[in-house]
C-alpha cells in the first residue's frame, strides 16, 4: 500500500487496461452507460459505491466476462474483445465474488489451474509450471495445506487459495471482486494484507471491488466511485473522500477523520440517533463555554 502522499512504483507494471464509452447491462436493463476509464498502472485501485450501481459489473467487462453493448474494453493496446482467451489470461487473472471448484478439488490442484493459459498440445506441464504453484503457495502463506481440500479450508484459507490461482497464472493485472465476501473483519484485514504485499513486492496492477468504505480507503492508491452506472469520483483517496461526497453517493450522514494508524481519511458514520439525539428528537442547544 503506497502511503497518502506518495506515488506508487509501476515500473513493472506493463500492461494497460481501459474502458472507452462501454455501455452494459443485464436484458433489457442497462446498468452502465457510456463509461469510461484508465486503470491507473502498477497501483492498488477500488472501485466502491451503493448496491447495484455497476461496480461488478464493470469488472466483469474488464476481464471479458461480460461483453459491452456498445463501446470496448483495451488491453494493452488492443480490443479486448477480438483477443483469444488463453491471450487475455496471460494478462489479466479475475477472481470473482463467488468462485465455485469442483467438490474434493485440492488447493495444489486449484492453484495448478491458474498454469493452464501457459499450457499447449506443445507445452505441457513442466518444471517451471511446479516452481510456479509452489511460489504462488508460498507467497500467500499456504504451502502447508497443499494437500488438504477447499471444503476442509476456512473462509480466509479459501481466499488464499484462490488468490494463489490467479498468482500462478503470472498475469500484470489482478481483478478482485469483493475478496472479502463473507470474512469476519480479521479475514478480510488478512486477505487485504496479503493483496497489499503482494502488489508491493511484484508491482502488480490491481483492481478490487470492495463494500467496506473504510478498508477501501486504507488498501487503495486510488478510489473510483460509482453511482447510478457513472463515475462520479476518482483519485487518491485523501483527494476525494469526503461529507459531502458520502451524502451524495450513499446517503451517509458522515464526518471524515484521520486515520490514527494509516493517516488516510476514516469514515465515521452519524445514525439518525446522533443527529436527532437519544429520543428521537433533535438535541437542546447548548450555551457556548
Amino acid at each position: 500500500m503506497t502511503p497518502v502522499g506518495a506515488v506508487a512504483d509501476s515500473s513493472t507494471a506493463t500492461v494497460t487496461l481501459a474502458a472507452e464509452n462501454i455501455t452494459l447491462g443485464y436484458g433489457d436493463r442497462v446498468i452502465v452507460d457510456g463509461l469510461s476509464l484508465d486503470i491507473a498502472p502498477g497501483v492498488i485501485t477500488t472501485v466502491i459505491g451503493p448496491n447495484g450501481c455497476g461496480k461488478s459489473t464493470l469488472l466483469r467487462s474488464l476481464g471479458r466476462l461480460l461483453k459491452p453493448r456498445d463501446g470496448r474494453i483495451v488491453l494493452d493496446g488492443k480490443a479486448i474483445s477480438s483477443m483469444k482467451t488463453r491471450d487475455i489470461a496471460r494478462m489479466v487473472g479475475m477472481l470473482p465474488q463467488t468462485p465455485v471448484a469442483p467438490e474434493g478439488l485440492t488447493v495444489a490442484d486449484l492453484v495448478a489451474r491458474g498454469r493452464h493459459p501457459h499450457q499447449s498440445w506443445l507445452r505441457q506441464w513442466s518444471a517451471d509450471d511446479e516452481t510456479e504453484v509452489a511460489t504462488a503457495l508460498a507467497q500467500t502463506g499456504i504451502a502447508d495445506l497443499a494437500d488438504r481440500t477447499l471444503d476442509e479450508l476456512s473462509g480466509g484459507q479459501r481466499q488464499r487459495a484462490w488468490i494463489s490461482m490467479a498468482l500462478a497464472q503470472g498475469t500484470d493485472i489482478l481483478l478482485l471482486d469483493e475478496p472479502t465476501t463473507y470474512l469476519d473483519l480479521a479475514h478480510s484485514l488478512e486477505v487485504l494484507d496479503l493483496v497489499d504485499r503482494l502488489h508491493a513486492d511484484f508491482g502488480r496492477t490491481v483492481v478490487m471491488v470492495l463494500h467496506d468504505l473504510n478498508l477501501a480507503i486504507r488498501y487503495s492508491d486510488e478510489l473510483i466511485v460509482m453511482c447510478a452506472g457513472r463515475i462520479v469520483a476518482q483519485g487518491r483517496p485523501a483527494d476525494i473522500v469526503n461529507s459531502e461526497l458520502l451524502l451524495e453517493v450513499f446517503g451517509l450522514h458522515a464526518e471524515v477523520l484521520e486515520d490514527p494508524v494509516s493517516g488516510r481519511p476514516m469514515i465515521v458514520p452519524i445514525g439518525t440517533r446522533h443527529v436527532h439525539g437519544a429520543d428521537g428528537q433533535d438535541p437542546a442547544p447548548t450555551s457556548e463555554l
